[in-house]
């Protein structure tokens, strides 16, 4: 009995506290797949040198960066939940955003705090009393050298990337709803519930012209606005459910759409500037091409408000999309229905949502007070919780695509085989590597990880 008592001195203690073990973090490094893909790149001439990854565990060391799988949308839905991040003091989370360098995560809190989590290890790093109220908006500027955040009293702040807080004004009397930059960053937009769209000088702090009723504006709250990608145009929308196209240089309305029946809550510009998406309290998806300022597609299958839209940074034909009751859709555009589906990916609604830079992890916020953060599913891999259903067009049942296998959606539907079409169960056990350098090894790229990594061969 008293050989299992552990000795007082056996307690190591540091300036007065008592050590803890180490604690292992899960991680999404992306350096080894980026590192492989410049290695490799050179000896492919376009992407049909990309290997093949088969639906299997032992090709997960295979994976290539999102940028290589475009024109492969399927396999590049983050649906793998990795970790949730919570404050101490809990608050709904409104907005998320990556800093310039995606080491770093920010999230604004309802409290006005901003959250900086660990962009590798996802980890609390550092917490600051940024707003008085709860933060609304926060946008970089394109030279990622600013960052401009707005809160619920009308307060625009302007930051540098260490945090230091440098400017603060009123720019509203009611709460600030939206932040966009123009492509210059010498101008930025903010939206409110006063009716109004302000294009701020970022110089002087300087109201240049104000968007409202008198300029055939909105004639109720602005909920969203944005500043195309590239071009000298504004579109907003608001609680009278219509969005409008604006000219800043003259401050005319270029147009009115009425194409939603409830609130517009989100309006999303794609990489291109080419297409506009729309999100609304009527849980509807519009996009609209702006070439021919028509509706191009709608997607239906949220059953509560539209809540939050993301395009993904490295394809133009995916989005996802978050909905009040907590569900997240992930949509490709041609195709009606939704290509992943995360149901209760939180427990209340999800007010915003971001990618990662690299396109391969995705971070939602909610009123549940939660930050969560996805990523694409390993070969082979299922999901957990069985919250992905993947719509099959019924062509090519059990077809190997370029890109990731298993839990992915896509039209092959080879997320539901259950190996490597050449080898059976017993043999991938033998073939499956235990550490990276075996894997090397078996890959069939020839010694370290420049290989391009084949299937294993059956042992006859």
């Amino acid at each position: 009995m008293e050989d299992d008592v552990v000795p007082h001195r056996a307690r190591v203690v540091y300036d007065g506290k008592r050590h803890r073990n180490p604690v292992q973090r899960q991680t999404v490094d992306f350096n080894c797949s980026v590192i492989r893909y410049l290695t490799d790149r050179t000896f492919f001439q376009d992407e049909r040198d990309i290997p093949t990854l088969y639906p299997h565990t032992a090709y997960s060391p295979f994976i290539r960066p999102a940028v290589c799988y475009s024109g492969d949308p399927c396999a590049q839905i983050c649906s793998r939940f990795v970790r949730k991040s919570i404050n101490k003091l809990r608050y709904p989370i409104h907005v998320v955003t990556y800093t310039p360098e995606a080491r770093r995560l920010i999230t604004g809190a309802a409290s006005g705090e901003f959250t900086l989590w660990n962009g590798l290890t996802f980890n609390f790093e550092t917490i600051l009393q940024a707003h008085s109220a709860a933060v609304r908006g926060m946008q970089w500027t394109h030279n990622r050298n600013w960052m401009v955040s707005a809160d619920g009293k009308g307060t625009v702040k302007y930051w540098q990337s260490n945090m230091n807080n440098v400017k603060a004004f009123d720019a509203h009397k009611d709460p600030i709803n939206d932040v966009s930059f123009s492509i210059t960053d010498s101008k930025f937009l903010t939206c409110s519930d006063d009716k109004t769209v302000k294009i701020w000088d970022f110089d002087t702090c300087a109201c240049e012209m104000s968007l409202d009723d008198s300029r055939d504006g909105h004639l109720w709250d602005v909920k969203c606005a944005s500043w195309h990608p590239f071009k000298s145009l504004l579109v907003s929308g608001s609680k009278d459910n219509s969005f409008k196209f604006w000219d800043p240089r003259q401050g005319k309305c270029l147009g009115t759409f009425h194409c939603h029946k409830n609130t517009v809550l989100r309006t999303e510009w794609s990489l291109s500037g080419n297409l506009l998406l729309t999100a609304s309290r009527d849980q509807l998806i519009k996009c609209f091409d702006l070439r021919t300022m028509k509706e191009f597609q709608t997607f239906r299958g949220h059953n509560r408000d539209v809540c939050s839209i993301k395009w993904h940074p490295t394809e133009e034909l995916l989005f996802a999309s978050g909905g009040y009751d907590g569900n997240i859709f992930f949509w490709v555009l041609g195709q009606d229905e939704a290509k992943g589906e995360i149901i209760k990916a939180h427990d209340s609604s999800i007010w915003t949502l971001q990618w990662h830079p690299l396109g391969h992890v995705m971070v939602t916020g909610g009123n549940d007070h939660v930050t969560k953060f996805w990523c694409r599913p390993r070969p082979g891999e299922t999901n957990d919780r069985g919250h992905l259903e993947a719509g099959s067009d019924g062509e090519d049942e059990g077809g190997y695509v370029p890109g990731l296998g298993g839990g992915v959606p896509g039209p092959d539907s080879f997320f539901q085989m259950n190996g490597p079409p050449d080898i059976d169960q017993q043999s991938a056990k033998r073939h499956k590597p235990n550490d990276r350098n075996q894997m090397g090894r078996s890959g069939g790229g020839g010694g370290g990880g420049g290989g391009a990594g084949g299937p294993p061969q059956r042992n006859n």
